[in-house]
């Protein structure tokens, strides 16, 4: 059944949904002038790989790369999070353009991120390999993002995030409240508690039971966490938990599709 692929029942993944990880864009104009010849580089290096569920290895290691000299060049502050001011470069729509792995065991990279702490949550957050390309997810429920592109938008003085993308079915929506980590301030922790399908035919699904199932199976509804690990006024690149890297835009017509 052609739905079925669209509402997988994870509830052994916490894997989220795009990725949303916290930036810092209070650097001075200098430093930001001189990343953007970086991200055009890497905006035309992703386009045309569908999300990058067409990306070959050797376009995923030129990614590994100019993501690491943006980190390296310009990275997010510690004080993102708890500074409500700087925060508040958040708030508002971001699309995701790009997925694929945070490290290749074929490519060697100089200086390759490592995530701190990575098992946040006395590890009831589970960390492993991520090797959907292409693809967005929450705890109950993947969908391929290779066809439409997911919209994330943040409501900073609430904490919550919300995650929408197009489907087949219809309008797939997932938000949830996040927090800043203790471990790592640039980190947000997010525990998800909403998940509505609006149809193109019928009713609207509301999945949000899901979550509460998998907050008693793990005893914890936290579902993972991302850094914003660099982010400009135009490009955001986050970590996930599950091995992830992300890169978004404020334009969703940023990427040739």
């Amino acid at each position: 059944m052609k739905s079925a692929s669209y509402l997988m029942i994870l509830f052994g993944a916490s894997g989220l949904v795009s990725s949303f990880n916290l930036p810092n864009f209070f650097k001075p104009p200098t430093i930001q002038s001189s990343s953007a010849p970086k991200e055009s580089e890497l905006l035309e290096t992703i386009s045309f790989t569908a999300n990058g569920k067409n990306a070959d290895v050797d376009t995923q290691a030129r990614v590994l790369k100019i993501v690491r000299s943006l980190e390296r060049t310009c990275p997010t502050s510690p004080t993102l999070l708890s500074n409500l001011e700087e925060a508040k470069v958040l708030d508002g729509d971001w699309y995701l353009q790009y997925t694929q792995p945070s490290e290749l065991e074929s490519v060697d990279i100089d200086d390759q991120w490592v995530p701190v702490s990575a098992s946040e949550g006395e590890s009831r957050i589970e960390t492993r390999q991520f090797n959907a390309r292409g693809s967005v997810a929450a705890t109950g429920l993947t969908v391929d993002a290779s066809k439409n592109v997911a919209k994330q938008s943040f409501d900073v003085v609430n904490s919550r995030v919300t995650n929408q993308i197009m489907t087949d079915l219809g309008l797939v929506t997932v938000s949830g409240t996040f927090r800043q980590s203790s471990a790592v301030p640039q980190r947000a922790v997010v525990a998800f508690d909403t998940a509505k399908i609006a149809l193109n035919i019928g009713p609207t699904l509301d999945l949000s039971f899901l979550f509460g199932i998998r907050a008693a199976l793990k005893g914890t509804n936290e579902a993972g966490w991302v850094e914003t690990t660099y982010c400009s006024s135009d490009v955001r690149i986050g970590r996930g938990n599950k091995g992830s890297l992300f890169v978004l835009t404020r334009d969703r017509d940023s990427v040739k599709s």
